[in-house]
């Protein structure tokens, strides 16, 4: 949940490649599949909670979670929901602003929210007390880091090591930001884009989606067991959502 990075492609496609940085117990080995609110869901699933940190649908809508909202926060237990559960709740609403304007967000842990639907660019902080809602523009790269692990100068730092890999490129591909994902950094372990804290917490996977016309494809690394799986999902063009 702690590294996000955004590339927008041609006539609308993109890549996003999403680190997870988590606890090595909690990293998933496979890809699942579930059919709800009438599409098809494809995600890592978390192994404790049961929820994921990211997640594509048939709809052409992407949902993508990091912990933490502007600033490292003070853990509060117990929280009202999990946020990967969360993350699948959000494809029972049919578009992202009913599920922010509907959803409970109170008693829930900070985060931050990355969606992408029908072409457009969400972020959404909820800090514990009240949601912060953005649409980007989606024609513009961008980099997020988890708050409560990187502070401002190092999200700042990551930052600098994204917009000099875009230098002189016009042209992006999923094995050029994968290298950026598994090797940008300047060798310190702690922060680095794969970063190991004694094992304790450290990337666990990289989650490689692309958009293409016709359809969402996710390539999931699994870092641990050093293996590769990935699927495809058709995209449809209903209104789907069960709220």
């Amino acid at each position: 949940m702690c590294t996000v990075t955004y590339i927008p492609l041609e006539r609308g496609n993109y890549i996003l490649t999403s680190n997870r940085d988590e606890a090595p117990a909690r990293s998933p080995q496979n890809i699942s599949r579930l059919h709800t609110a009438g599409q098809e869901l494809a995600f890592p699933r978390d192994e404790a909670a049961g929820g994921t940190w990211i997640a594509i649908s048939s709809a052409n809508r992407l949902a993508c979670i990091l912990n933490g909202a502007f600033e490292k926060h003070e853990r509060r237990p117990p929280y009202r929901r999990s946020r990967g559960l969360m993350a699948l709740d959000f494809f029972e609403y049919p578009a992202a602003e009913d599920f922010l304007n509907d959803y409970r967000f109170e008693g829930m842990e900070p985060f931050t929210l990355i969606v992408l639907e029908q072409g457009r660019l969400l972020e959404f902080r909820w800090d514990e007390q009240q949601g912060h809602r953005q649409w980007l523009d989606a024609g513009q790269p961008r980099i997020w880091s988890s708050a409560p692990l990187y502070p401002p100068e190092i999200r700042r730092k990551r930052e600098q090591w994204f917009d000099e890999w875009r230098k002189g490129r016009n042209r992006f591909t999923r094995e050029e930001i994968l290298d950026f994902h598994f090797n940008a950094g300047d060798g310190d372990p702690w922060n680095d884009v794969v970063m190991n804290r004694g094992d304790i917490v450290r990337t666990v996977s990289v989650t490689s989606i692309v958009k293409d016309a016709a359809a969402l494809d996710m390539q999931y690394h699994d870092l641990l067991n050093r293996q590769m799986k990935q699927t495809k999902i058709g995209l449809q063009s209903e209104v789907v959502g069960s709220r």
